[in-house]
C-alpha cells in the first residue's frame, strides 16, 4: 500500500462537508465522516479498481452522500486531490493537479 497525501483543499472540502452535515443531523456528519473514510481505505488498499476519471485521475464515490474523491496515483503515493460535490462545477480542482 501507498501512502495518502491529501491536498489542503481537498481536506477543507471534507472539513466544509462534515460541518455541513453536523449543522443539520449529528448522525449524517458521522455517517459522512465513515463513508470518506471508507472511500479512502479502498483507493489506498487498490486504487486500479475506482473508475478512471479526468485524464490522469481516478474517482471513488461516496455510497449514501453526493461526494466523490478525486485521486492520483504517483509512484510512491496516492495524492488526493478533491473531496467533491457530485452536482457542482465539475473538474474545478484541476489546478491542483
Amino acid at each position: 500500500m501507498k501512502p495518502v497525501e491529501v491536498h489542503p483543499h481537498a481536506e477543507a472540502e471534507a472539513d466544509a462537508a462534515f460541518e455541513w452535515y453536523w449543522t443539520r443531523s449529528k448522525s449524517a456528519a458521522l455517517g459522512f465522516d465513515a463513508e470518506l473514510r471508507n472511500a479512502i481505505d479502498i483507493l489506498r488498499k487498490s486504487p486500479q479498481i475506482c473508475a478512471p476519471y479526468l485524464p490522469g485521475t481516478r474517482r471513488v464515490m461516496l455510497h449514501r452522500y453526493p461526494y466523490f474523491v478525486v485521486f492520483r496515483e504517483l509512484p510512491h503515493k496516492i495524492q488526493v486531490i478533491a473531496v467533491a460535490h457530485a452536482k457542482r462545477l465539475p473538474g474545478y480542482w484541476r489546478e491542483r493537479i
